[in-house]
């Protein structure tokens, strides 16, 4: 619990919101050198110490405005009492890793003076709709504590939230200085939502919309980018690809013609590439650009010429997105701005290896790519011998299902590792796989600091061998000492997760996917990983035992969550029993009996406030 106190907690002497400092005599109010020391013979003047607590404590918190990391103000606020209300009353940016491991009453009660948060809220897998909806997460308690508490704030960032339009009326009515919304893998609003946000945050600099559900009934859109104020905005970053509903396109574009400062422009599929241009070329300070649908709206005109020129214009253009509905042809108006490019994202776009190659050969700065497995292993030998400079790979399926053929292999990520030396994190999505190419990348990428292969088929081992895929994971954990977020898959026994808890020291995130023997394997993992704080596994054979040898390492992590495993409702409610300041969430599906003994999905988290209240029938709280 030492990591969790330095995050959120509070000192549990009974002086909290008081400040404990040096005075030689409370009740008097002359200067210290005429006041008489109690208990002094003669009454004896005593001067004061050279330095009170007072002044230590003032200069405490200039020196701790200069910490930045929170991980250093987490460790500042551990060494006394007077630290940790000093790094409490310096603190400006929050951040809440679970909304439920803390409440906001004693978020707000702690840390006085935020101006940024960052809160996060269910678990990851809900990106794969394992976690129900009406699960909870909802900002509707956070924004009601912070709209006193905190008039001063100027960002907030939610990722994994439900957030209602009345949130957001909330948040952008409370706020006179907000500048930044940042809304990441979130449900529950509308435009209705957007329309507030634009139309009261006057000085608002940022509204980014990532991965959101947002989809409004066709009789309920509202126009929301005509809310935005007229005259020059503050706007540097608009990002709303995610909006499902089309925009007011001649609101859009006065818009964006009214903001000099915007560097960051994303648009949804309903913007067509003879309409992009039109967005470009009023903005040619464009650093990052998300192009909507790369494709002709079927409107009479020649338009390629015009948008060719746009990219041209746009001499600042580093990262380029979008590509939705591809129009393959229309790629060739891109290369003007391929040189200068440092990430580049084909992940919605079913390229082809023949299609990429023009484009990715005039990529030689290229640090970021992703891109569906429709390049297949030819598309990423070109990427490895173009993009020597490259630091992040990300390859997604075109078809997610685990009977799918897959475009990538093996071959792919060898050619990767021996192209690419200077990469750093990569997610990897395939159907077949050996350890020759995974020990490859453990020698020629030692450097990497994430590595997730995810072999979406069960159980697949090396295809040539028929061998398990112990031994390139082990070559992984071992080689790249670095590493701290780890997503093992395929045909794995004890041995892997041995190799883990050996020496994955520095491992802080580790997902588990159709893989294992049983309990000794993920008490490998809990055993051997210090650093471990999240810990994710789904649909392998691990039970009660070794949920259980996890009892002394639970309070070091955020959370634990499994699915589709061997768990009992005796073994959940017996780690629940002993370990008593941890939440044991068990969630069922409809389907499943509420009589039965088996546990579908279990979620365990570390709170400072105990059991939430907001659960619903579906998740029993142990």
């Amino acid at each position: 619990m030492r990591e969790e106190r330095s995050e959120m907690s509070e000192n549990g002497d009974g002086d909290e919101g008081k400040d404990v400092r040096w005075s030689p005599d409370p009740g008097g109010t002359a200067p210290p050198k005429c006041r008489a020391a109690a208990g002094s013979p003669g009454g004896a003047a005593v001067p004061p110490p050279p330095f009170s607590d007072q002044v230590l404590e003032n200069v405490l918190e200039n020196v701790l405005c200069f910490l930045t990391s929170r991980n250093d103000r987490n460790a500042a606020s551990l060494v006394c009492k007077s630290w940790y209300r000093a790094e409490a009353q310096t603190r400006l940016e929050l951040f809440i890793g679970n909304c439920y491991a803390v409440s906001p009453a004693r978020a707000i009660d702690r840390f006085r003076r935020v101006r940024s948060l960052v809160l996060k809220g269910k678990p990851r897998f809900a990106d794969f709709n394992l976690v129900p909806m009406g699960w909870g997460a909802r900002l509707s308690p956070w924004v009601a504590a912070m709209a006193p508490a905190y008039p001063w704030l100027e960002r907030i960032c939610l990722k994994r939230m439900t957030v209602t339009d009345a949130d957001l009326a909330l948040l952008a009515c409370s706020f006179p200085s907000f500048r930044d919304l940042s809304l990441i893998c979130c449900d529950g609003f509308t435009t209705i939502g957007l329309a507030a946000v634009a139309g009261n945050c006057r000085h608002l600099r940022s509204l980014d919309l990532i991965e959101n559900d947002v989809e409004d009934d066709e009789d309920e859109v509202v126009d929301w980018v005509s809310n935005f104020p007229p005259g020059k905005t503050c706007l540097e970053s608009l990002i709303f690809d995610c909006v499902g509903c089309a925009v007011n396109f001649d609101a859009l574009l006065a818009l964006v013609a009214r903001s000099p400062f915007l560097r960051r422009l994303r648009v949804n599929e309903h913007i067509s590439s003879d309409r992009l241009y039109q967005l470009m070329t009023r903005a040619p300070q464009l650093t990052h650009l998300g192009t909507g649908a790369f494709s002709s709206s079927g409107e009479v005109g020649d338009f390629e010429e015009s948008l060719e020129s746009a990219f041209h214009s746009s001499k600042s253009l580093i990262c380029l997105s979008g590509f939705r509905d591809l129009a393959p042809e229309y790629l060739h108006t891109i290369y003007p701005v391929c040189t200068n490019l440092t990430s580049l994202n084909f992940s919605y776009a079913q390229i082809t290896a023949e299609q990429l190659k023009p484009v990715i050969t005039r990529c030689h700065n290229l640090q970021t790519f992703w891109a569906l497995d429709s390049l297949g292993d030819e598309g990423l030998q070109m990427v490895a011998a173009t993009c020597k400079k490259l630091r992040e790979l990300r390859v997604f399926p075109l078809d997610a299902t685990e009977d799918s053929e897959g475009f990538v292999s093996d071959v792919g990520l060898a050619a990767i590792s021996e192209g690419c030396h200077e990469l750093r994190s990569i997610l990897y999505f395939c159907q077949r796989m050996t350890n020759a190419a995974v020990v490859a990348m453990s020698k020629n990428c030692q450097e990497l600091v994430v590595f997730r292969l995810c072999i979406m088929g069960r159980h697949r081992p090396d295809r040539l061998t028929g061998e398990p895929m112990d031994e390139g994971f082990g070559a992984i954990v071992k080689n790249c000492r670095k590493l701290t977020r780890l997503a093992v898959s395929g045909l794995l026994t004890d041995r892997a997760f041995a190799y883990i808890g050996l020496y994955g020291k520095l491992v802080r995130t580790l997902s588990v996917a159709f893989a294992g023997d049983g309990d000794l394997g993920l008490r490998y993992v809990l055993e051997g990983c210090p650093k471990l704080q999240k810990l994710e596994i789904r649909d392998s054979p691990f039970g009660d035992a070794g949920l259980l040898s996890g009892i002394n390492h639970y309070y070091n992590m955020r959370f634990l969550w499994m699915s589709s495993c061997k768990l009992s409702l005796s073994g959940c409610k017996d780690l629940a029993r002993q370990l008593p300041r941890i939440v044991v969430e068990v969630i069922r599906d409809n389907s499943e009996d509420d009589n039965s003994d088996a546990v579908g999905k279990l979620y365990l988290y570390r709170s400072l406030v105990g059991p939430r209240n907001d659960a619903p029938p579906f998740v029993k709280i142990l």
